[in-house]
């Protein structure tokens, strides 16, 4: 069975992010009086949304974030996303193989950056404008919400689309929207990708991808 459509986290999967954002991430929470390490933001906050984030960082601090927090950890994120930031490896000539296939982008991150990164790449092209944030919801991934408008947004059934993931979250989200899922383990951020893959297999991903040329759009 050939699936109706595709639907991509973005950071980990189409951006090559997750380095950028948890460093910048951990240097803007330590220089706020919250020290917090890359390591800890990547087990802790990777995946979620804005809003579950700082639900949990205020959780774990027992205080509430500064009010201009937000603003000031983008400046620095800004900074650090200047330079060389690019797409996953692979994700240009996959996406590019995919016709007239329907796809879309159901992500936790802010719609403007999506849309700002996606030009960068040269690749916003490829999505005509399906790209579906989880950004001020208040349920974010591992709940399915997103993964839901996203096919809804391009009308596909959820149980005949092909939802690509890298976290756990994410792979959560898309499984209990009803779609078949891979376990993506092919951007910079996934150092012992083995570990990784078990991880992902164990939240019930259907299959692993090491790289885009792992994934195949055939069931």
């Amino acid at each position: 069975m050939r699936f109706a459509a595709i639907i991509f986290d973005f950071d980990g999967v189409i951006a090559d992010s997750e380095v950028r954002a948890n460093l910048s991430l951990s240097e803007s929470l330590t220089a706020a009086g919250m020290p917090t390490t890359y390591d800890e933001c990547l087990r802790d906050y990777y995946g979620h949304n804005w809003q579950e984030t700082q639900r949990r960082i205020e959780a774990r601090f027992g205080r509430a974030l500064p009010a201009d927090f937000r603003e000031t950890h983008r400046t620095r994120a800004r900074a650090r996303f200047m330079d060389g930031f690019d797409a996953v490896p692979g994700a240009a000539a996959f996406l590019d193989t995919l016709g007239a296939m329907p796809r879309a982008i159901a992500s936790s991150s802010r719609a403007e950056y999506i849309d700002w990164a996606l030009g960068l790449f040269g690749l916003r092209h490829h999505f005509d404008g399906h790209v579906y944030s989880a950004d001020g919801w208040v349920r974010g991934k591992p709940h399915p919400d997103i993964y839901l408008a996203a096919a809804s947004g391009i009308g596909a059934d959820p149980a005949a689309c092909l939802a690509v993931e890298d976290s756990p979250t994410g792979a959560q989200a898309a499984l209990a929207a009803g779609m078949t899922v891979i376990g993506f383990c092919g951007a910079g951020h996934i150092v012992d990708r083995g570990a990784h893959g078990d991880m992902l297999r164990a939240v019930g991903v259907h299959r692993l991808a090491f790289g885009f040329e792992d994934i195949s759009i055939m069931a």
